[in-house]
């Protein structure tokens, strides 16, 4: 599905601008840290955001990746939510994106915040550059 050639987009720690549908059909970004497994590409918000709201009740998103040594390459995936995870899972996996991001363990910006974990699955991928 992933164009091999933009492969290497997903395995750096670059950031995703995350396209989701806000309730009257209109688009809404942000970028956020991401990871891939090989199958999905795994995002990791605090519940309560728009964009939590927005992909629980529409599962179809759009990613853009820009590579930061050429700003003129990137990857586009279009997919869909198929799995949403919260609890340990949830919280270990930002653990996880801090270490990859950050080099450090996650230190959530307020002490009840809870995480969620949403796993997209690619649909059409296409790049440039």
């Amino acid at each position: 599905m992933i164009p091999e050639r933009y492969v290497d987009l997903l395995q750096r720690p670059l950031l995703a601008i995350l396209a989701t549908l806000m309730p009257d059909g209109s688009p809404q970004a942000t970028p956020l840290w991401f990871d891939y497994d090989g199958q999905y590409v795994r995002v990791n918000v605090a519940q309560g955001r728009v964009k939590e709201r927005n992909m629980r009740r529409d599962p179809r998103v759009a990613l853009v990746i820009v590579d930061d040594e050429n700003p003129y390459r990137y990857l586009q995936i279009r997919g869909r939510v198929v799995q949403i995870i919260e609890g340990d899972v949830a919280r270990l996996h930002i653990d996880e994106l801090s270490r990859r991001y950050t080099g450090q363990p996650w230190q959530p910006p307020r002490p009840d915040e809870t995480r969620v974990l949403f796993c997209i699955q690619p649909e059409k991928a296409s790049g440039l550059g």
